[in-house]
């Protein structure tokens, strides 16, 4: 289980628009994942702008960057963005 400090900071880090933009376009894209390049096309966001939201969410475990050749790809970190939505759960809805 996510600590506090953990889950603030995973919270934190998709709480702008652009980020959970970002980490939603590569949770549907798969685990292939896209290229920096193919996100900044995709969300139509300034490259250093993305770089920005792009260190925010891999520093955060939501993300992994893989380099290959040239080029970065970017894929979500599904278990990790699963553990984060658990801990919501978890802590906000006894019920369920």
């Amino acid at each position: 289980m996510l600590s506090l400090k953990d889950a603030s900071k995973g919270f934190s880090a998709v709480g702008s628009e652009p980020r959970l933009s970002v980490l939603l376009t590569l949770v549907k894209v798969g685990p292939k994942g896209l290229t920096i390049g193919e996100i900044q096309k995709e969300l139509d966001i300034p490259a250093s702008t993305l770089a920005h939201h792009l260190r925010l969410l891999e520093a955060s475990n939501l993300i992994k960057q893989e380099k290959q050749g040239r080029e970065v790809t970017c894929s979500a970190n599904y278990q990790n963005v699963k553990t984060l939505a658990d801990y919501l759960l978890h802590e906000c809805c006894s019920e369920i």
